[in-house]
């Protein structure tokens, strides 16, 4: 395990908040870093195989790009967890799902084109794992909130 190194601070600190939109995007983080390329996609590679860092990806604003979120939470009994979150992360529109220390102890997001295709899922999701109740707790105002955490 690599684990988090100075240069891997440096490195996780800056593709958090200014990934660069290129072809060769891991070439010019090296060169703010004094890296080679290689070194940079080895690191990343490494991070990934330890689960230090689970995706790299853009992150949209749904609404403006026509789409509906939501936030759901279920109440699932122990056994069920495993089934449950396996199914939930089938869908596609499933931004984040976790556990809490609450009776609705699953909690989701869900973003898709339409407010329709959020209830189909909904219920496709609780007739799979026989769930129920799943809230559904549609967004009503967006407040983006950065979500950089300082290495």
């Amino acid at each position: 395990m690599t684990g988090i190194d100075a240069i891997n601070k440096k490195l996780l600190n800056n593709i958090q908040m200014d990934f660069p939109i290129d072809p060769r995007p891991f070439h010019i983080i090296a060169q703010k870093l004094g890296l080679t390329e290689d070194e940079v996609i080895q690191r990343i590679r490494q991070m990934r195989e330890d689960l230090l860092i689970r995706r790299i990806g853009g992150n949209f604003s749904p609404d403006k790009l026509g789409y509906f979120s939501t936030l759901c939470a279920a109440m699932v009994s122990e056994e069920k967890i495993a089934l449950f979150t396996q199914t939930v992360n089938s869908y596609a529109g499933v931004t984040h799902n976790y556990q809490r220390d609450h009776r609705f102890n699953i909690w989701f997001t869900f973003i898709a084109p339409s407010v329709e295709m959020i209830e189909k899922s909904l219920k496709e999701i609780s007739e799979a794992t026989q769930v129920e109740p799943i809230l559904n707790l549609p967004a009503t105002k967006v407040f983006k909130i950065s979500a950089n955490f300082k290495v």
